[in-house]
C-alpha cells in the first residue's frame, strides 16, 4: 500500500490538480470577459429563466485550457492522449462557436462523432469486456464492432454531461464527482497516467466551482459541458475498460450513472409521449427536484450525493470481494429507486420557473 502512494509517483497527480485548480480558477474572469466580448452571453428572454439579467457562458473555456496545461506538464502525452486531447480540441471549437451563434443539432452529433473517431483512430478503444455470464469465453472481443461500440460510448456520454447541464453549479459538480472517483480507482490500481488525467480534469473543474455554483457569475456552457462528457468518456475507455476482472466492466456506467439514466429516462418518457426526443421539457430529474419544491442549491446538493453514492459503489466494486459487490448492488438498487420516485413525480406540480442555466435543449428553442 505505502509503494502504491509513495511521494515520487503519487507527485506529479498531486501538481497537475494544483495546477489545473490555479489556472482555471484565474482563468476564469478573463474568459468571462471574453464571453461579453464575442456575445456568448445567456440573456433571459422569458419567465422560464431564474436569472433576471445576461450572463456569460463560455466558463468550460478556463476549465479545458486548465486541463490541457496540466496535463502537457504533467502526463506522458502517448499515442491515445493525443488523440484524447485533438479530439477535445474540436469540441471546444464547437462548443464556443455554438455558445456564440447556435449551431444546429446534427451539426454538433456529426463533429461529435468526428472528435470520437479521432480519439479511436489513436488507440481509445473498447476492444474487449469481461463475460459476466457463468458460460462461455472469459472475455467477449468486439473485434471490428469495436469502433462504432466506441463511438457510441464517447457521443452518448459527451451528450449525457450536456443535458444535465440545467442548475448552476450541478455538470461541473457531477464531473468532479466523476473525475475524482476516477482518479481513486486509477491509484487503486496503480494506473499512475490515468490519474493525472482524472486529476487535471477534477482541478479544473474545482477551480470553476466558485464562479458557477448559485447564483452563478458564469455558466460553463456547451463548451464545458461538452468537453468535460468527452473526456471522461474517452478516459475511462483507456482506463476503466481495460479492467477485464468480471464486474469491471459496469464501472464507468455505474461512475456516469446519473447523466446515462437521466437522459436515457427524459428520451424514452418524449418518445412513448410520440414527442421528438430532442424536444425541450420538464422531464430531466433536476425539473423534477424543483417541482418537488426544493429550490436550486436543495436540487443539486440531492444530486451530488446520488453521484457520490453512485462513486462509492464503483470503487467498491473495483476493490473487492463479492460482499462488497452486493453491498454495493443494494445501493445501486436503492439509489435507483429513490431517483424513480423523483422521475414519476407529476412534473406539472409546483409550477416553477426553469432553473438558472439554460439546457442545451431549450437554447436550440429560442
Amino acid at each position: 500500500m505505502n509503494e502504491m502512494f509513495d511521494r515520487a509517483s503519487v507527485l506529479p497527480v498531486i501538481l497537475a490538480l494544483a495546477v489545473a485548480l490555479i489556472v482555471s480558477f484565474a482563468l476564469t474572469p478573463a474568459v468571462k470577459w471574453l464571453a461579453v466580448k464575442i456575445g456568448a452571453v445567456d440573456v433571459p428572454k422569458d419567465k422560464r429563466r431564474m436569472h433576471d439579467h445576461p450572463i456569460p457562458r463560455l466558463g468550460g473555456l478556463a476549465i479545458f485550457i486548465s486541463f490541457v496545461i496540466a496535463v502537457l506538464l504533467f502526463a506522458d502525452v502517448d499515442r491515445p492522449l493525443r488523440g484524447i486531447l485533438l479530439g477535445s480540441c474540436i469540441i471546444v471549437a464547437v462548443g464556443i462557436v455554438d455558445d456564440s451563434h447556435p449551431l444546429g443539432a446534427g451539426i454538433k452529433f456529426i463533429l461529435q462523432i468526428v472528435a470520437a473517431l479521432i480519439a479511436v483512430w489513436h488507440g481509445v478503444l473498447i476492444e474487449m469486456i469481461a463475460n459476466p455470464l457463468p458460460f462461455g469465453e472469459t472475455y467477449w472481443d468486439f473485434g471490428i464492432m469495436a469502433v462504432p461500440i466506441t463511438v457510441t460510448w464517447i457521443v452518448a456520454v459527451t451528450n449525457s454531461v450536456n443535458l444535465i447541464d440545467g442548475l448552476d453549479g450541478l455538470a461541473d459538480g457531477v464531473s468532479t464527482i466523476a473525475a475524482l472517483t476516477m482518479l481513486i480507482i486509477a491509484l487503486l490500481m496503480r494506473d499512475m497516467e490515468m490519474a493525472v488525467l482524472c486529476a487535471a480534469l477534477a482541478g479544473g473543474c474545482i477551480g470553476f466551482i466558485p464562479y458557477n455554483r448559485n447564483p452563478a457569475k458564469i455558466f460553463m456552457g456547451d463548451t464545458g459541458a461538452t468537453f468535460l462528457g468527452f473526456v471522461l468518456a474517452t478516459v475511462s475507455v483507456t482506463g476503466l475498460f481495460k479492467l477485464y476482472a468480471v464486474i469491471s466492466f459496469v464501472v464507468p456506467f455505474i461512475i456516469m450513472g446519473f447523466p446515462i439514466f437521466d437522459t436515457v429516462s427524459a428520451f424514452t418518457r418524449r418518445i412513448l409521449k410520440g414527442q421528438n426526443p430532442m424536444k425541450a421539457d420538464r422531464s430531466h430529474t433536476h425539473h423534477k427536484l424543483i417541482d418537488m419544491g426544493m429550490n436550486q442549491k436543495q436540487a443539486v446538493a440531492t444530486l451530488y450525493m446520488v453521484a457520490t453514492l453512485l462513486g462509492l459503489c464503483a470503487v467498491m466494486i473495483v476493490v473487492s470481494g463479492y460482499v462488497k459487490v452486493i453491498l454495493s448492488i443494494a445501493a445501486l438498487v436503492g439509489t435507483a429507486y429513490t431517483v424513480a420516485r423523483i422521475v414519476r413525480y407529476p412534473h406539472d406540480h409546483h409550477k416553477q420557473d426553469v432553473p438558472a442555466e439554460e439546457s442545451p435543449e431549450e437554447k436550440k428553442e429560442d
